[in-house]
């Protein structure tokens, strides 16, 4: 393969692993990623992946994985709360990272084989110096991507802005496993998506109906007092520990879609091509898997532009649609969470929450997690017969 001028918008895991398996097939090719941000600042606190996801990073560069996995945390099982009842559900591993030391190991990674970073740089039109003469401009720079929404029409993008409401905090306190705590207030149920990352913090994700939100009354609390009141719900799991803020505020999730996956010699990777709800914890992995398919696409038509890029969407397509249409079925579970808290008890929850994707049928769960499957099985005997 001839070199390459390729320049990446966004220093994400889905840019920066693209950028260091272009360097490593041909180091001749001319790379540089460029980041608003400074280096050292992230939003949010830690990332998950769940076992699957490791296995797809450990058969596609297994380098990259023994490098990666020691910074892990994991943990083979899963926690539903339902009020005061745990649920250790079996079967299900995950590891999780904090989400600025993996993107200073990969930072680390790309600048050893030679790509440049140029952080605190914006680049805010495809007109740039900086994209100037540029063989592939690779969009990478997130949900919000000013490359897609100034090029909708291109792209072919829906935004579908959901309507429970969440916010991104951090804790002290450190769990034992990926949690899911559902606690009924008088105000509706407030859900905490919670797992350690490092040794001594965990990510602290607080989801709430539309409904209950506008109850609580947190339109009108100042960031403080939002913080209160979430420590209060939620006192029991936290354990005398604090919330934590990094420029955490409530958001509504944007489901985002494009028909067409580039223009040109402009390509959409990440956040930037699709969301995926972070109930299915599979954003990092999507936006790596992305690299790896446009990687594969380019080595296999030797840097041919259009033809790469017309592989990469027909191959990458159907195995990226199967999460992300789980990850819009797991949305509107969680937006009939007060309905199923209240209606089911913790058993039939548990198992309602695990098999609410249709990825995982009865059968599967009972080779995950016999227990619950046996007790679910009692419940209603009628339905098994």
């Amino acid at each position: 393969m001839k070199p390459m001028k390729i320049r990446i918008i966004g220093a994400g895991p889905a840019g920066l692993y693209f950028a260091g398996l272009m360097k490593q097939l041909n180091p001749a090719h001319d790379i540089q990623i460029h980041e608003r941000g400074p280096r050292h600042a992230t939003w949010g606190f830690g990332v998950v992946f769940s076992d699957r996801a490791l296995e797809f990073l450990r058969a596609d560069d297994e380098a990259l994985y023994q490098y990666l996995t020691p910074h892990m945390q994991t943990w083979p099982n899963l926690t539903i709360v339902h009020n005061d009842t745990r649920l250790p559900i079996t079967g299900n591993g995950f590891a999780s990272i904090g989400r600025l030391e993996l993107l200073t190991l990969l930072f680390a990674h790309v600048e050893k084989l030679g790509v440049q970073l140029h952080f605190e740089s914006e680049i805010g039109s495809l007109k740039h110096p900086a994209l100037a003469g540029a063989d592939l401009i690779v969009a990478a720079n997130g949900a919000f991507s000013w490359v897609r929404s100034e090029n909708e029409a291109r792209f072919g993008t829906t935004t579908d802005w959901r309507p429970n409401k969440f916010i991104w905090y951090g804790t002290s306190q450190v769990f034992d496993s990926l949690s899911l705590t559902f606690r009924e207030t008088g105000h509706g149920v407030f859900c905490a998506h919670h797992y350690r990352y490092s040794p001594t913090m965990s990510t602290f994700l607080v989801e709430l109906e539309e409904a209950t939100w506008k109850r609580a009354g947190f339109d009108a609390l100042d960031p403080q007092a939002t913080i209160a009141h979430c420590e209060r719900v939620f006192a029991k799991d936290l354990g005398g520990h604090p919330i934590l803020s990094n420029n955490s505020h409530w958001r509504n999730f944007p489901a985002i879609w494009n028909e067409r996956w580039s223009f040109d010699n402009v390509v959409l990777m990440g956040d930037a091509l699709r969301t995926a709800h972070f109930s299915i914890g599979s954003g990092t992995r999507l936006a790596m898997e992305d690299a790896v398919a446009l990687f594969k696409a380019f080595r296999e038509h030797d840097g041919d532009v259009p033809l790469a890029l017309q592989t990469y969407q027909t191959l990458r397509m159907p195995p990226m649609k199967k999460i992300w249409d789980a990850a819009n079925v797991s949305i509107r579970w969680y937006e009939r969470m007060d309905e199923l808290v209240g209606t089911l008890n913790p058993v039939e929850f548990a198992y309602s929450y695990m098999t609410r994707t249709g990825r995982v049928n009865h059968d599967q769960m009972r080779k995950r997690d016999p227990d619950l499957v046996a007790a679910y099985e009692k419940m209603h005997p009628e339905a098994f017969r």
